[in-house]
């Protein structure tokens, strides 16, 4: 299964994040950008790479006027002891059944691990840029810094 493709449209979505709010890509439209990164697992050595990469680049994001959110089938309570932990000022989705995964094709990783893909989203929905790469956790922040600034 390959990711959706730069230009096409991101599929809507609305999830609950792991501190009880709520995202969705239409509530964003016209208004702000969207970062969302889909990693394998919390605590992993490169899984904390990216998300702490991720966290040290939001206030450039964010003055770009993107929100960034990280996804991963780990439990809400994993998601907020991780986010405290690191201190991380952006949302996390517990994506346990994986839906939004399946909506986003997010392919897996040698065919059995969850997949780490970073879909740059402008304000009007379309997908700029698609990042895949299991092992390279700087690059997905550095690819969608390129993108935001292009």
């Amino acid at each position: 299964m390959a990711s959706l493709a730069e230009g096409s449209p991101a599929p809507d979505f609305s999830a609950r994040t792991s501190d009880g709010g709520e995202v969705s890509l239409s509530a964003l439209r016209g208004q702000r950008g969207l970062i969302l990164f889909f990693y394998p697992k919390d605590e992993t050595p490169i899984c904390r790479a990216e998300v702490c990469a991720f966290r040290d680049s939001y206030a450039a994001f964010q003055a770009a006027g993107f929100e960034v959110v990280g996804v991963s089938s780990d439990t809400n309570d994993s998601h907020d002891r991780f986010r405290e932990r690191h201190q991380l000022p952006f949302a996390l989705i517990s994506d346990q059944d994986g839906e939004l995964r399946r909506l986003y094709q997010v392919p897996r990783t040698l065919g059995l691990l969850p997949g780490r893909t970073t879909f740059v989203i402008d304000s009007a929905g379309i997908i700029r840029r698609v990042f895949t790469a299991a092992f390279a956790s700087d690059e997905h922040v550095a690819q969608a810094l390129q993108a935001i600034r292009t």
